[in-house]
């Protein structure tokens, strides 16, 4: 046995259940409503993801140590990393639940706004967990990849993301990659619409190649939106035909969470092109990346997204820190919010992008 590999121990270990937080959120609302906290209850959620935690991820700072490669293949096989993605769907589902009842409680307008986002925001990062079970070889990791994206309805990113952005990120074919100059607002009016194309596209390419029909269970847009299709119907049924808006507007709130992490993750990177006229592998530089510690562990480290893309099978316990990534100045977190303002996030941002490629504009996935 190596002896780097036998002495080395994951310092985070202890803290990646914190990530079960998140779906955890709305119960704590629900027992503030109930103990008389009034409406603003309902706004726990929001306020403690895009306010208590960049505070803290800035004080408690970066993380950039990485473990070493002989220590990767225990971690790679360890059950414990990946029971925490299978144990937030569970807690992913029972918030729904919490939130449709609440909903047909008839909130006012101040505790109907903080619902929606509540249970849209845990949905939202539920396709993060989506996303690292959805890269696995595993079977039931995958389907349990499709299964946490049912709530937003959105389980042709399983489609997509994987076969689709993988292949053209960093690159002006590639909806989920943002351009230098592009507002938050703009992509996601090309994202949205772009991914679901670009899903289907792909999905039917697959059963034409096979000659065979594109509409079977067996296609994995259409059985991922069936997901969507019984899981709301069951609700419907449980809690009756008002809790249909509901569903609607969570689901718009959780996928445009996900549209956000995906305008910063590329923000104007740009592969370029090889003598052949391909386009060069995608490699650390195409990915922006963060160490910071607080929201790597809420994130199952989607942070490190330069490994990620290199290496999609790699759990995101064994990511790695590169130096030649470019940094963003703060966590997920802090990010997103800075997109929804795009003055502000071009002030941020655009000048790091030309710093990246030297101040040559010309290299950058310019919009």
């Amino acid at each position: 046995m190596d002896l780097t590999a036998a002495v080395w121990r994951d310092t985070k270990r202890p803290l990646w259940p914190l990530a079960l937080a998140v779906p955890a959120l709305p119960f704590a609302s629900l027992a503030l409503v109930s103990a008389g906290g009034g409406p603003w209850g309902w706004w726990l959620t929001p306020v403690f993801i895009f306010a208590v935690i960049p505070v803290i991820d800035m004080l408690i700072g970066e993380d950039p140590g990485n473990p070493p490669e002989e220590a990767v293949p225990a971690l790679q096989r360890s059950p414990y990393y990946r029971w925490i993605t299978f144990l937030y769907l569970p807690a992913e589902y029972a918030a729904l639940a919490v939130g449709c009842a609440a909903w047909v409680r008839d909130p006012d307008p101040v505790a109907a706004v903080g619902l929606v986002l509540t249970v849209g925001i845990v949905n939202g990062v539920a396709i993060n967990t989506a996303h690292e079970l959805g890269h696995k070889r595993e079977r039931m990791e995958r389907w349990l990849s499709k299964i946490a994206l049912a709530p937003t309805g959105y389980g042709h990113f399983f489609v997509e993301h994987n076969r689709g952005h993988h292949v053209r990120v960093a690159t002006p074919e590639d909806p989920a990659s943002s351009r230098l100059g592009e507002s938050y607002w703009r992509f996601w009016a090309r994202s949205v619409p772009g991914g679901l194309r670009s899903a289907w596209r792909l999905e039917s390419d697959r059963f034409r190649i096979r000659s065979r029909s594109r509409w079977t269970p067996r296609n994995d847009v259409l059985n991922a939106w069936a997901m969507t299709v019984v899981l709301y119907a069951a609700l419907t049924i449980v809690f009756g035909y008002p809790v249909l808006l509901f569903l609607a507007l969570q689901s718009v709130v959780g996928f445009s969470l996900l549209e956000a992490v995906n305008y910063l993750e590329h923000y104007g990177l740009l592969r370029q092109r090889t003598p052949t006229g391909r386009y060069e592998k995608v490699d650390p530089r195409h990915s922006w990346n963060s160490d910071r510690l607080v929201t790597n562990v809420f994130l199952f480290q989607l942070q490190r997204h330069s490994d990620h893309h290199a290496n999609p099978l790699r759990r995101y316990q064994t990511l790695r820190s590169f130096e030649m990534s470019p940094r963003l100045p703060a966590g997920y977190a802090t990010m997103v919010l800075l997109a929804l303002v795009p003055p502000l996030w071009r002030r941020v941002m655009d000048h790091r992008v030309l710093a990246h490629y030297g101040g040559d504009a010309s290299l950058a996935n310019a919009g």
